[in-house]
């Protein structure tokens, strides 16, 4: 049987429609998801993502471990509350998954750290950071008795603060992107999934409700899964089983800014493999596709370049910002400005560009 969320009755009672995800019953939609898409490109919408599995790790050897477990290196979070974006590879330089990682403490000072991983991989990655832990002196507890709501868009920190207690509120006010506090029981990070500013939120199950309730009464929108889908392919941020797996590494799946190489010595798994692609040359990459005519881009639809090869889309939908389809793309590392992609039986042109397609409201390509 499929989980609920502390929220779930609330989701009934907005009229959402529920589907199954990842084993979870979430909301879709509210009634209209391009009115939900545009209400966080325009304003401020939130959305339940409780899902989400929350993993702290600490323990004298935390940094080490994790140092060794992700392909970015936390050694780069100088102070508490920094965080920073990574994946966590299979010994072949194939993705786990992708997650956040924040430094909880100051260095120095009983060190331990949060990561957020996605549910639909849940199983897999606590059994993965299990295995590589047992060399390490750390401990993992999974934090289940949290909840979590996105909040996103140009109001959206403001529109949450204005709910918030007054030491809630000065803590939003002064974070910096990427960077998460404490407060009151809570975590508040500046962080999210859809190309545009916000937040992200973790509390106890037990609070969230009257926090959900506050925010639409602040006049933030209930969002489902469906707009929180176009948002981060607008952004151009990869979905985990789609855009990336465990067959393919990041310098396949435009991740190659995650990966740390400095210090040389580092051994994180997954190094070695990745170094040796690197050396023999990497055969293809993750792009941006835009069609600007009629059809929908999908995944899995075939890609061909001429007189380079063929590729595969990846995921794609249509674009209500920009009002056309967009799509990400595997395909030969040599492919240039154009290709074309199978549509209903029709070969469709389409131009290749870099992603992302649209970030804080505002087309990214030329």
């Amino acid at each position: 049987m499929a989980k609920k969320t502390p929220l779930h009755a609330q989701h009934l009672a907005l009229g959402a429609k529920i589907v199954d995800f990842s084993g979870w019953q979430m909301p879709l939609h509210y009634g209209s998801q391009v009115d939900e898409h545009h209400q966080v490109r325009r304003a401020a919408g939130m959305f339940d993502v409780s899902h989400m599995t929350v993993v702290d790790v600490s323990g004298g050897q935390s940094t080490a471990y994790l140092r060794h477990l992700l392909a970015n290196d936390v050694a780069r979070l100088k102070h508490a509350g920094s965080a920073l974006y990574t994946t966590m590879l299979n010994e072949q330089g194939g993705v786990i998954d992708d997650l956040i990682v924040y430094r909880m403490t100051e260095p120095g000072t009983g060190e331990w750290y949060r990561l957020v991983v996605n549910c639909g991989t849940r199983e897999v990655d606590l059994a993965w950071m299990a295995d590589c832990a047992v060399r390490f002196e750390v401990s993992l507890n999974e934090q289940r008795d949290l909840a979590m709501v996105a909040v996103q868009g140009p109001e959206a920190r403001a529109l949450t603060a204005s709910v918030l207690s007054d030491s809630r509120a000065r803590l939003i006010e002064g974070l910096k992107p990427f960077q998460g506090q404490e407060s009151e029981g809570w975590f508040i990070a500046r962080t999210g999934y859809t190309g545009e500013d916000g937040l992200e939120l973790m509390l106890p199950d037990d609070e969230v409700a009257g926090f959900w309730q506050a925010l639409i009464g602040a006049g933030v929108k209930p969002c489902g899964l469906g707009a929180r889908d176009t948002l981060r392919l607008e952004a151009g941020l990869n979905l985990y089983g789609a855009d990336m797996t465990q067959q393919v590494t990041p310098l396949e799946s435009n991740l190659g800014w995650t990966l740390a190489w400095e210090p040389a010595d580092r051994q994180f798994i997954g190094r070695e493999a990745l170094e040796a692609q690197r050396s023999e040359g990497v055969g293809s990459k993750l792009v941006g596709l835009v069609l600007e005519q009629r059809g929908i881009l999908r995944a899995h639809q075939a890609v061909t370049v001429d007189g380079v090869g063929e590729g595969e889309v990846t995921s794609g939908s249509y674009s209500p910002t920009l009002e056309c389809s967009i799509a990400l793309a595997r395909v030969p590392v040599a492919t240039g400005e154009s290709a074309s992609v199978e549509v209903r039986g029709k070969s469709l042109p389409v131009k290749v560009v870099k992603p992302p397609f649209v970030r804080e409201g505002k087309k990214r390509f030329s």
